[in-house]
């Protein structure tokens, strides 16, 4: 008997990516046996319009290299960048499905996606197309009928915004809030402007 590939698709801005990111999708390849983790940092979110990134296109997909450059189940993908705006979850889940039509096909999102998923274009096509990995601080969010969910809890207290803060105000970051290799990325693109 031949296994599904468990392949997790992991969409946000990454802007920067940080370790909280990192941890969030270890915890969920542990936790639910993903042979793959694709991190898809997004172009331009339906819910962000008009919101410009601090690093380019082409920085968020450095970076996101670089941090997953150690994990063997990790993958990096431009697939939202190239396609026209905005960002449609369901595009993506429809390519994923052309090129692995067997795999198990899962969404890793935050607390806040996952009360505001039923707003998203095309919702019954994505919940019959994925499961869903909603990864929680503290209490677990209330599942969903009909929606197949894995609910996973942890803290990291990364965050992207006060670390484009402190990069703009050339402040020190809380320790281990960005792999190092990141760190310098980020610093090196910050101090070129």
């Amino acid at each position: 008997m031949v296994c599904k590939p468990h392949i997790c698709l992991f969409g946000g801005s990454f802007d920067p990516v940080h370790s909280g990111h990192l941890h969030i999708a270890a915890a969920a390849q542990s936790a639910c046996q993903l042979n793959r983790v694709i991190f898809l940092p997004a172009a331009c979110s339906p819910f962000k319009q008009g919101k410009r990134t601090m690093f380019s296109d082409a920085q968020r997909l450095d970076m996101l290299r670089l941090a997953t450059a150690e994990f063997p189940w990790a993958e990096v993908s431009d697939l939202d960048l190239v396609l026209p705006p905005p960002s449609w979850s369901w595009r993506l889940v429809e390519h994923f499905r052309r090129v692995e039509p067997e795999a198990e096909l899962y969404w890793l999102m935050g607390t806040d996606q996952w009360q505001s998923l039923q707003q998203w274009a095309r919702y019954d096509y994505l919940t019959e197309q994925l499961r869903f990995i909603v990864y929680h601080r503290g209490s677990a969010p209330s599942p969903r009928e009909g929606v197949r969910s894995h609910f996973i809890c942890g803290h990291h207290p990364a965050s992207s915004t006060e670390i484009r803060q402190a990069l703009i105000n050339n402040t020190r970051l809380p320790h281990n809030w960005l792999p190092p290799q990141v760190e310098a990325y980020a610093a090196a693109c910050q101090n070129s402007l």
